[in-house]
């Protein structure tokens, strides 16, 4: 079952949450997390890269993500990185990679470990 966002707040990002509900979710995540910006030694979920995961009954995958910036030099490769880990995973049946640029990347979306291995902590 998809979760579904609340009505869109008037200039909110239309930003979904996650399907962590959903069996394959996990997996999806662990796919994510093999993709790394080459230029930042952290994976790109512990980033705060990936903002929503949809997965659907038939095991389709949605992923909106963004780039730490609208010039990073990966910028037309990192999504076909994420959709190949994502497709990787058993019983994906196709997957999406939407690049998103609202709400803009900030050091706060990364998590305890990514700010840890930065020297943030």
């Amino acid at each position: 079952m998809t979760q579904t966002s609340p009505d869109p707040i008037e200039g909110a990002p239309l930003i979904a949450p996650s399907t962590v509900d959903h069996p394959l979710h996990e997996q999806v995540v662990e796919a994510c997390r093999s993709v790394y910006d080459p230029e930042i030694p952290v994976n790109i979920f512990d980033l705060g890269l990936i903002y929503t995961i949809e997965i659907n009954d038939d095991n389709d995958v949605h992923v909106i993500m963004t780039l730490t910036a609208p010039g990073c030099p990966v910028a037309g490769e990192m999504p076909g990185w994420v959709a190949e880990a994502v497709e990787g995973v058993a019983g994906v049946k196709s997957t999406a990679v939407e690049l998103v640029w609202d709400p803009p990347w900030g050091m706060d979306m990364m998590s305890d470990e990514a700010r840890l291995e930065l020297g943030f902590m």
